[in-house]
């Protein structure tokens, strides 16, 4: 199974100090991370598109771009990338140019997104949520597979034959799809035969179990073969050396971000107590010590086949000493248990 990292570049003004660290500052922080990630043979980071002032990334392609340039094995993607509001056509040029720049590293998760900020700046219906999704991933994908193309939809001009440039390092891009645990995405994306990532955001991952069987019946169903189904786990958490260090640190920067969705979605706001249940034994959070973190994902991955699990570790703005710091004891000490476990 291999290890990696996610981000969305966040920035919020931190709990304790109310700083925030500018755009600037983040990116340039982001690259430092995507380079020790690499450096220490994690094998995925990736970025995730947002538009919000708390966030500094709205256009994953151009940071992984600069990654690209100082790192050498690690897979650079997206995470995700909000497909519902782009242009499958831009999107798709962006991310090849990528996965020629780095030399057949680059990866495009597309999803709907967590958020809908994107809808009314681009100009996009939230009536049309579904629709917009379905056709631009079919033509995401008739891009990937067809040169030259001719295709037509609802929601963007025809293509007549044309080429769109440049085509991927190698045959295909690595295209996948994010999800945050809706049933339908699991099937349809099996039956596309798609590599399909779970968000998990809350609660135990043991509880995404049924849905990736429903994920690997449909690519059955579908025709596709069982090694061409691939399975990606992400979760929120911090790894420090000391477990109660861990979680001593997080908490503040979660439950800001708890304030935040209580307020914005009418979440109820949970407490410390349950924080700590949590966190036990990194049980919903994955938060604790090396050791700790290790065994939880091994548990994990094994249940649901996973190929891959990557974790956030700057939620809400955690300092980058902590998240760096974190990164390391991910490549150093957590990564040799799991690669010696699923060898």
């Amino acid at each position: 199974m291999e290890l990696g990292v996610y981000s969305f570049g966040d920035r919020s003004p931190d709990p304790i100090t109310g700083a925030q660290v500018s755009v600037a500052d983040t990116l340039a922080q982001t690259i430092e991370r995507i380079k020790l990630a690499d450096e220490l043979g994690l094998s995925f980071y990736g970025l995730g598109e947002h538009h919000l002032d708390n966030f500094a990334i709205s256009n994953p392609g151009t940071v992984l771009a600069a990654a690209a340039s100082v790192t050498r094995n690690i897979t650079l993607s997206s995470a995700v990338t909000v497909l519902s509001t782009e242009d499958p056509v831009r999107v798709y040029q962006q991310f090849t140019t990528l996965d020629q720049l780095s030399r057949g590293r680059a990866e495009l998760l597309a999803g709907r997104g967590s958020f809908t900020e994107s809808f009314p700046l681009f100009g996009a219906r939230l009536e049309d949520y579904d629709e917009l999704f379905e056709e631009k991933l079919a033509l995401l994908l008739h891009l990937d597979r067809q040169d030259p193309i001719t295709w037509s939809g609802k929601f963007r001009a025809p293509l007549e034959n044309v080429r769109v440039l440049p085509r991927p390092y190698n045959r295909r891009l690595r295209i996948s799809v994010g999800t945050g645990g809706n049933p339908e995405s699991s099937i349809r994306t099996g039956l596309l035969g798609l590599p399909v990532v779970y968000a998990v955001i809350g609660g135990q991952p043991e509880r995404f179990k049924p849905l990736v069987d429903l994920y690997r019946q449909a690519g059955e169903a579908g025709d596709h073969a069982p090694d061409d189904l691939h399975v990606t786990m992400g979760g929120i958490g911090l790894i420090a050396k000391n477990s109660q260090d861990a979680k001593e640190t997080f908490f503040p920067y979660w439950m800001e971000t708890m304030k935040y969705g209580s307020k914005a979605r009418g979440w109820p706001l949970p407490t410390r107590a349950h924080y700590d249940q949590y966190t036990r034994d990194a049980n919903s959070l994955l938060v604790g010590s090396p050791n700790e973190i290790a065994d939880r994902l091994i548990t994990v991955g094994k249940l649901v086949g996973a190929e891959r699990y990557a974790l956030q570790m700057d939620w809400s703005g955690v300092p980058q000493p902590v998240v760096m710091n974190a990164i390391e004891l991910l490549g150093t000490e957590v990564l040799p248990q799991v690669a010696k476990e699923f060898s």
